[in-house]
């Protein structure tokens, strides 16, 4: 039932990633994070009173470090989806799962590990070619930078998430902890801003701005809780079903056409997401998976 937490999260994420598409024709990637947190802030302030639930936290470096890596990790992927077909966005950010793997290699290399374990960095040279196979075809020239910092999201989702395990394992309940990331990405906007400027406001189209926060505050409490109560294998797994649900959104809503060696690409990309969680949590049973 746990596990069913992310089938849920994945579902809210991929719709946010609708709502993102569509504000971006008219707000900047600034904007857009400031009111995403600004939503968050003000929807788990409501759960924490409620709950009874202390606001001030005994750990607030960690809190600052997972804001920092996790707001640039959301910038990056609200631009990269405003600039991509939805499901390419959306799979460049769950590469996060592969790049986890990919530190996990890179560290027994860098710390002298008799033997660098073969099948774990298969599965990280895999996702790489599922990245080649996705991005050829479907990324024009000109969306040569966006494909790119899509790519950055991914990574800083993976160093996002080693935060939010640690924040799990020092007693950290998972409504402040979403709190704080909420908090972060509207001070993370709203700085942002002054590089930015802001845009003329549009009435319905500003109305997209509120559910992006909304779907995006409900998409990071299910995860969190999916990872704290759930088989972490289990929940790494099914948190792949977001590619499914923003393919459908892509196809359905936005008419993107992805070419045959494009869907290859995605599934080579989950499948080695997927291996590679399995690998690691066999090698390294507390190495985290994924977060969004």
């Amino acid at each position: 039932m746990q596990a069913l937490w992310m089938v849920l999260a994945a579902f809210f994420f991929a719709s946010m990633g609708v709502c993102v598409k569509l504000a971006s024709a008219h707000f900047n990637t600034a904007e857009i994070v400031l009111y995403r947190g600004l939503v968050g802030l003000l929807l788990m302030g409501a759960v924490l009173w409620l709950r009874g639930t202390a606001f001030r936290s005994p750990v607030p470096g960690m809190h600052a470090w997972r804001c920092l890596v996790g707001t640039l990790a959301l910038g990056a992927w609200f631009y990269a989806i405003s600039q991509l077909p939805l499901a390419t966005a959306m799979t460049l950010n769950y590469m996060s799962g592969v790049w986890i793997a990919a530190f996990v290699v890179g560290g027994a290399v860098l710390y002298g590990a008799s033997s660098v374990q073969g099948p774990l960095l298969a599965t990280v040279l895999a996702g790489f070619v599922g990245v080649l196979l996705m991005l050829r075809p479907t990324i024009e020239q000109n969306q040569v930078f966006a494909g790119l910092v899509g790519l950055l999201s991914g990574i800083a989702t993976a160093l996002a998430y080693v935060q939010v395990t640690a924040l799990g394992k020092a007693g950290e309940p998972e409504e402040r902890t979403v709190f704080y990331f909420a908090a972060g990405s509207a001070l993370a906007g709203l700085l942002a801003l002054a590089f930015t400027g802001t845009s003329t406001w549009h009435w319905p189209s500003a109305l997209w701005l509120l559910p992006i926060g909304v779907l995006a505050t409900l998409g990071q409490w299910c995860m969190t809780r999916a990872y704290s109560k759930g088989s972490t294998l289990v929940v790494a797994s099914l948190q792949y079903t977001g590619i499914v649900f923003a393919a459908f959104y892509s196809l359905a809503v936005f008419g993107d056409q992805l070419s045959a060696t494009a869907w290859l690409g995605m599934a080579l990309i989950v499948a080695s997401g997927v291996a590679a969680t399995v690998l690691r949590l066999r090698a390294i049973p507390n190495t985290p998976a994924e977060d969004h």
